[in-house]
């Protein structure tokens, strides 16, 4: 079995090296053409699916981020203060 499929792929190899530029490139689209044709489209309920599925992962994704950013800010806060670098506070207390 696998010598067989061995075989057919040195047998393709042979023909497309036989074949020139234009020929090569013919045969591309012929099995870009055949794979295609084994596509299959999903159902409504499929896509209704999937649909719900990225949403609700880029939900996610999003309060994931948020709350990084939120703990990262807090922690940059607290190592760093509050950004005034040991200033008096503009309001005349002091």
């Amino acid at each position: 079995m696998a010598r067989a499929a061995a075989t057919g792929a040195a047998e393709e190899d042979a023909s497309t090296s036989k074949r020139g530029f234009f020929g090569r490139i013919l045969l591309f689209f012929k099995q870009v053409i055949a794979e295609l044709k084994k596509v299959v489209s999903p159902t409504r309920r499929e896509l209704a699916n999937y649909v719900v599925i990225v949403l609700v992962f880029v939900a996610f994704m999003m309060l994931l981020i948020f709350g990084l950013d939120y703990l990262f800010g807090q922690g940059t806060f607290w190592l760093f203060g509050d950004g005034t670098f040991g200033q008096k506070p503009a309001g005349g207390q002091g």
